[in-house]
């Protein structure tokens, strides 16, 4: 391939990129291949979302059959089609455990989701008298996509380096602390914030779980002050926690759950958001109240027809179960890379994913040490995704035990030889 290939990738440095592409051909299973024939074990599923595996003739021919039909029509003002209005439904239906008298918003996927929620929050104050509420707090570590509203309300830095203004109504605290979240609210005024987002499982910010309590705890604190809960089960959702919605996990009912991602597996671009009735009451209810928002794309039946096969797909085959049974298989299937003198944290316990976290002073003396286990690691037949301080996965949910431990001892394998590499001694499993 042309070293100036017009192709820019997200989340790429180009300059090490170009000429050096990975470039995948196929899918089947939990594995992919690259154009040179060589197989992997995705360990990512892709970008955490293809939780049915890839190569499901399924979804393809629920896909080729709607397109035959009815590829794609607007859904603005009172259009509609059928594929959206059912999956709307089935969505709610999935839903209601958590979150009361739930309405369907879509888009195209998380980055939009969460611009919708956001909007969608200030919009209903207005709505009902409360114009004031504008403020939205996010979390360090959280990432809620790279649109505008999303990038100022995500907590990685490098996320908003050098992207100019931000949101002056967005703040960060620490993702782990209900007294600097109540603190945050009276900085602020109460009577200001908007909402506050939270991820059930912080994902690109490196695979945190948040202490014992504290989803009710935030919950809690939104209802005191006023403010909506927005849960963003963008990666969390479809039984990547071994749940519908990833809060059905925690005794809390937010008041809007953003996702994408696992809805259709990936396999077309489709997200939306869960909306409590009280949020969408005004909107309902009183003639001329607008929420002046929506993609051309908002409800393409050809892609809620991919996601109904999809989610047929988990219902069949148990996937919700399978995901809570994940964790404990990643758990211990990871546990002994923390042995590595190179590993600071081994972060799992909680859905289908874990990560492996450097040490904080290998990581200061070697800052490439992710990026490093991931080439060892890819050498080596598995494919991770690097993150920050760690390296993770998030596997297909169709993977076996025994493809959880191979994925394991790769990545030991990996992280021995890039130990090797810069001359220090590790007990990493497989050195």
């Amino acid at each position: 391939m042309s070293s100036d290939t017009p192709f820019w990738h997200p989340f790429a440095d180009m300059a090490a990129v170009r000429g050096h592409e990975i470039v995948i051909t196929r899918g089947e299973g939990v594995h992919v291949w690259d154009e040179s024939g060589a197989k992997y074990l995705d360990g990512t599923a892709s970008l955490w979302c293809v939780n049915v595996g890839h190569g499901r003739d399924e979804i393809v021919d629920a896909v080729a059959a709607q397109m035959r039909e009815l590829a794609s029509y607007s859904a603005f003002g009172a259009f509609s089609n059928r594929p959206a209005e059912t999956l709307a439904e089935r969505l709610a239906g999935y839903a209601e455990s958590v979150v009361d008298d739930p309405r369907i918003f879509f888009g195209l996927g998380g980055g939009d989701a969460i611009d919708t929620a956001a909007k969608l929050a200030r919009r209903y104050f207005a709505a009902i008298g409360q114009p004031d509420r504008v403020h939205l707090i996010g979390r360090a570590q959280g990432y809620h996509g790279t649109h505008g509203l999303g990038t100022s309300i995500g907590g990685i830095p490098a996320n908003q380096a050098g992207m100019g203004p931000l949101d002056p109504d967005t703040t960060q605290v620490p993702w782990d602390s209900l007294e600097a979240l109540e603190a945050e609210f009276e900085r602020v005024g109460p009577q200001r914030v908007a909402a506050v987002f939270a991820e059930p499982v912080i994902g690109a910010g490196g695979v945190h779980r948040v202490p014992p309590g504290y989803l009710q705890g935030l919950a809690a604190l939104c209802e005191r002050y006023g403010a909506l809960f927005v849960a963003d089960a963008v990666i969390n959702a479809f039984g990547r926690l071994g749940t519908w919605f990833a809060v059905d996990r925690f005794d809390v009912r937010p008041d809007m759950i953003t996702f994408a991602k696992g809805v259709t597996s990936g396999y077309l671009p489709l997200g939306g958001v869960v909306v409590a009735g009280r949020v969408a009451e005004p909107f309902y209810e009183q003639g001329g109240v607008w929420f002046r928002h929506g993609q051309t794309y908002s409800g393409h039946p050809t892609c809620c027809a991919a996601a109904h096969a999809n989610l047929d797909i988990i219902e069949r085959e148990g996937l919700l179960v399978r995901g809570r049974e994940l964790e404990g298989e990643i758990a211990e299937a990871f546990a002994p890379l923390a042995d590595s003198d190179l590993v600071g944290d081994v972060r799992s316990g909680i859905g289908a994913l874990g990560a492996v976290a450097f040490d904080a002073g290998a990581l200061a003396e070697h800052p490439d040490l992710p990026a490093r286990t991931f080439a060892a690691a890819r050498e080596r037949g598995v494919l991770v995704r690097p993150l920050g301080d760690a390296v993770a996965i998030s596997p297909p949910l169709v993977i076996t035990q025994a493809q959880v431990g191979q994925a394991a001892a790769a990545i030991g394998d990996a992280i021995s030889a890039v130990a090797a590499d810069l001359g220090r001694a590790t007990s990493a499993a497989g050195a």
